[in-house]
């Protein structure tokens, strides 16, 4: 009996410990977070109500960049890369968020994650944390720093409803 429990206990330790069960980790073929000391240098970007400036920006594979990004709107605003169809992902995600009553004109109400998950398209429940992306409030500043891994194009976006939509979208070049 003890020995069935033992290896029922053993069992259940490395089912838990197994990497099958874990969240799934974020990973994006075009590079991944870096600390703001790795910064090759840094970007600014102004962001307007439905506006960024710059529109564009190139950068070489094997960069790393800071953006500052700065929010003069009045309202809240994402700074997210990624490509045309992960935006189009993210905006049926921040879609939810603002439709659970989370996502509000001029921030981010905290709410039981928790209790959201396993709404339709929310495997995980509803949260802001992909690496890739920062919510920035208005008059507020924030930084985000990436490592950009290969050649591509990508696109920068705020995927709050209707900002992408709006023109809140820009180029990013990843030349080699």
């Amino acid at each position: 009996m003890f020995l069935r429990k033992s290896l029922l206990c053993v069992a259940c330790l490395l089912a838990l410990s197994s990497p099958a069960w874990a969240a799934p980790a974020h990973t994006y073929d075009f590079g991944h977070p870096a600390s703001a000391a790795k910064a090759t240098r840094s970007v600014e970007f102004i962001m307007g109500d439905m506006s960024f400036t710059p529109k564009a920006i190139d950068i070489k594979a094997g960069e790393t960049v800071r953006f500052v990004l700065v929010n003069k709107g009045q309202l809240l605003h994402e700074f997210n890369l990624g490509n045309a169809a992960m935006h189009a992902k993210h905006q049926k995600e921040m879609m939810k968020m603002q439709q659970s009553g989370m996502l509000m004109p001029a921030g981010m109400k905290e709410m039981d994650h928790g209790a959201m998950a396993g709404m339709a398209g929310m495997e995980h429940g509803m949260k802001h944390d992909d690496p890739n992306s920062v919510l920035v409030e208005p008059g507020k500043t924030a930084e985000l720093t990436w490592t950009f891994t290969k050649a591509t194009n990508l696109e920068f976006a705020c995927n709050i409803p209707g900002h992408y939509q709006a023109g809140m979208v820009g180029k990013v070049t990843v030349s080699q």
